[in-house]
């Protein structure tokens, strides 16, 4: 059965934002959402309108590859290089609140549960919905490259 490690996480990504808006009543963006910035390196607010049910889809796939992991290191996954002028750049953490709330909402979805002390994992649930996506990609993979089913 083919996981998320199987299948290139752009399509996975997308897929599964896609299953979170549709069909998980719990994730949705605040109303702030329309005016934060993804982190102080960035300069404007995300132009596309479904950022939030991307950025917890990546949030999804990125536990279930590294998990347990904990809020900090996914804000430094998140974040980027600040622009400071004629002065170097330096790499700034991404927003907490965004990497926070989407967690939240996650863990009342029962996707993601929290480990005491050592962060945030996939629940049963959630890795039977990523395995699905990925096992639903692959196929379509190999519809268009046949020389896939090897792996």
């Amino acid at each position: 059965m083919p996981t998320p490690h199987d299948v290139p996480s752009s399509l996975l990504i997308e897929k599964l934002a896609a299953y979170l808006k549709s069909n998980v009543d719990n994730v949705k963006p605040p109303e702030w959402a329309l005016f934060a910035k993804t982190g102080v390196h960035a300069q404007r607010s995300p132009e596309n309108p479904d950022w939030w049910y991307i950025r917890s889809a990546s949030l999804l796939r990125k536990i279930y590859i590294k998990g347990p992991i904990g809020l900090e290191h996914l804000r430094s996954d998140y974040g980027g290089r600040k622009d400071r002028g004629f002065m170097p750049e330096h790499t700034r953490k991404g927003s907490g609140a965004i990497v926070r709330n989407a967690l939240k909402q996650l863990e009342n979805s029962g996707l993601v549960k929290t480990v005491n002390g050592r962060g945030r994992i996939v629940t049963p649930e959630g890795r039977k919905l990523l395995d699905m996506l990925s096992t639903e990609i692959k196929k379509e993979l190999e519809k268009v490259n046949p020389e896939l089913k090897k792996y």
